[in-house]
């Protein structure tokens, strides 16, 4: 059901109290969609694209796409269509509000246990990698591509700003995973974690522009290590824009399970990936202790996230 119709339903209903509510409703979810979505997609885009010119030097020695370069006209479609995406996903993501008020949403906003935030989060995320893969693999269609998901390839050389250019078609598609998985979860008893939610959303959008960032963010090693080789890198998904293959998001699961990883995958990460310079340390040790660290950090910077839900009395 869409905005419309459901004012439609109210206003043959005549319930002008209920109309004004739900007239309210909208407004304020669209301000909340322009506010966060919005919001984390420039602050996101924004910083790294802000760290890569700041450090230029070591962005540029870690470039995937060495000979081809993003140009002005690349940057403007991907800004503009980005705005577009964020009013879709708006409208797309009325169906949680609409859920919510009828009661077959449930959403526990005000607290939850600390485990259940970090199952709950590890939950959505796993479940959000397999609904891109699958997604992603039917855009890439003869019958669909076109219509869905041609303009986001224009840009063959991504950017951070590429991470939100879709069509509308792919937006709707991209956002309709919330409200379905919330509707689920829902129907099977599961009052999902707001905080969970949050911490999701804004680990999406870190992992995307990542994925764009046209320069190897991962360090050296990354691939050959078991620990970490089944969280795709941004080579990962620029081999996608380049080429061909490699139609996962977080995790380099599916593609393997599937048989659509990029063959030459791990070959073109380690031209562009570098390890992390630590003195009086060899080379081979030095790339060793990079994964380390950055597999640490990336988990320091998830628990952080759980123990700012405790300090805030979320748990």
């Amino acid at each position: 059901m869409t905005a419309l119709n459901l004012l439609a339903a109210l206003t043959a209903a005549e319930e002008p109290s209920t109309l004004t509510y739900v007239i309210e409703r909208v407004g304020a979810h669209f301000m909340n969609v322009l506010y966060f979505d919005l919001g984390r997609y420039l602050i996101a885009a924004g910083v790294l694209t802000l760290l890569l010119l700041v450090f230029s030097g070591w962005a540029k020695a870690r470039r995937i796409q060495t000979k081809r370069s993003a140009s002005r006209q690349d940057y403007t479609r991907e800004v503009l269509s980005s705005l577009r995406t964020v009013f879709v996903f708006g409208v797309t993501t009325l169906a949680t509000v609409i859920g919510i008020e009828a009661g077959v949403i449930l959403l526990e906003i005000e607290s939850a246990p600390l485990f259940t935030v970090a199952w709950n989060f590890a939950l959505i995320v796993v479940l959000h990698d397999a609904y891109f893969y699958w997604i992603h693999r039917a855009m890439h269609t003869k019958a669909l591509f076109k219509a869905t998901h041609l303009h986001h390839h224009k840009s063959r050389t991504p950017t951070p700003w590429t991470a939100y250019s879709f069509s509308s078609w792919e937006a709707a598609a991209e956002a309709a995973f919330v409200p379905l998985f919330l509707f689920i979860t829902s129907l099977l008893g599961l009052a999902f974690a707001g905080f969970a939610m949050f911490l999701f959303l804004w680990h999406m959008i870190i992992r995307n522009v990542m994925a764009h960032a046209g320069s190897e963010l991962f360090p050296a090693g990354w691939v050959d290590n078991p620990l970490t080789d089944w969280i795709s890198t941004t080579t990962h998904h620029d081999l996608h824009h380049s080429s061909s293959g490699n139609y996962g998001f977080y995790f380099t699961w599916w593609d393997r399970m599937m048989g659509t990883e990029h063959p030459r995958y791990k070959e073109e990460f380690r031209k562009s990936a570098k390890p992390i310079r630590l003195p009086s340390i060899g080379p081979r040790a030095a790339e060793k202790i990079s994964v380390l660290m950055a597999a640490l950090l990336a988990t320091a910077i998830t628990l952080n996230g759980w123990l700012v839900a405790v300090e805030g009395g979320i748990a």
